[in-house]
């Protein structure tokens, strides 16, 4: 790893997918750098299209990317639009990197995702196990095109010496997620279910699949943090995990949330519903090595995630009218206007 550090003090710092979880986590960590934040409204440029971000990146001329804009969801919205997955991801990220360059941009953090790694991959996943396996098939569309994108980052650090790098971060979930039960996340879709079978009064809570796959999860704002210290301290072409070390059952998790929530029912576990991967514990000692850990734990996250919906659950995306997929950052749908 290549020490050369950068500073945000002073310079525009565009958050490409600022409306979504981790782009709005992202802009509220800036808000303590002394740097000026851009965001690009849809009607400011449509991230599909190379000659509108191109003309963007002209008129704002930012000194720093953060690259958190992607089409994104649950397994049943990869399932059923892997062209769209593929395809949009692939030219936000196309357009954005290569603009970037075009504008000589100083510094740009590309948002990968843990689904990067093969299914089987040898746990927990290093950032060597990249492309030694057959992906997970249930989001192999939206894995292919962020690796397109780390790819893209290496070749132009390599052609034309342009400081570009890439984090991966583990299963995400906080303010601003996607409450859609069937397009968002387990931690989500989970604070949903418990949430209504609460109030129902019901006296059980159905849970999708076994609930014995191995999951880590970390606290958005946790990630936002990493991600500006990378942005500050990492310049190398190799991408850098961002995860907790930590990892828990599915069934565990749901039992963690019921408990946040306060539903006291049984929890019963239909196996009929894809478990997806049996096991997903990404190895963040590389990231650790630079001097960066966590601070939110799972206990505590849950119940900010739960105090969140509680306060804006007419507002949040995926209770009413959220259509599943929709450009934001990595991990969830854009929140509310």
């Amino acid at each position: 790893m290549t020490p050369k550090e950068y500073s945000l003090r002073g310079k525009r710092v565009w958050v490409a997918g600022h409306r979504g979880m981790v782009g709005a986590a992202i802009v509220r960590r800036l808000a303590t750098e002394e740097c000026e934040v851009l965001i690009a409204k849809r009607d400011d440029a449509d991230l599909i299209r190379q000659s509108e971000v191109e003309a963007w990146m002209q008129a704002n001329k930012p000194d720093a990317i953060f690259l958190a804009a992607a089409k994104v969801g649950g397994i049943v919205a990869n399932n059923t639009m892997p062209a769209q997955f593929l395809y949009e991801n692939m030219m936000i990220e196309a357009n954005i990197i290569h603009a970037a360059h075009q504008c000589n941009v100083g510094k740009l953090l590309f948002l990968g995702s843990s689904c990067i790694y093969p299914r089987l991959a040898e746990q927990p996943m290093r950032e060597e196990a990249l492309l030694t396996g057959p992906l997970e098939p249930t989001n192999e569309w939206y894995a292919i095109a962020k690796i397109a994108g780390i790819k893209l980052c290496q070749a132009y650090r390599k052609q034309y010496g342009c400081d570009f790098i890439s984090a991966q971060p583990t299963n995400l979930y906080g303010p601003h997620d996607n409450f859609h039960l069937e397009h968002s996340h387990v931690i989500p879709a989970l604070i949903v279910k418990a949430h209504n079978a609460m109030l129902a009064g019901n006296s059980q809570m159905e849970i999708w699949g076994s609930g014995k796959p191995y999951r880590e999860f970390l606290y958005v704002d946790d990630l936002a943090d990493a991600l500006v210290f990378l942005m500050q301290q990492y310049s190398d072409d190799m991408h850098v995990n961002v995860g907790t070390g930590e990892e828990v059952t599915i069934a565990d998790l749901a039992r963690n949330v019921v408990d946040a929530v306060g539903f006291e029912g049984d929890l019963v576990f239909d196996s009929s519903k894809p478990d997806g991967p049996p096991r997903k514990l990404m190895d963040s000692s590389r990231l650790r090595g630079l001097g960066w850990k966590p601070n939110v734990s799972l206990h505590d996250g849950l119940k900010l995630a739960y105090e969140w919906f509680l306060k804006n659950r007419q507002t949040a995306k995926g209770i009413t009218e959220d259509p599943p997929g929709t450009i934001a950052s990595d991990g969830t749908f854009p929140p509310a206007p």
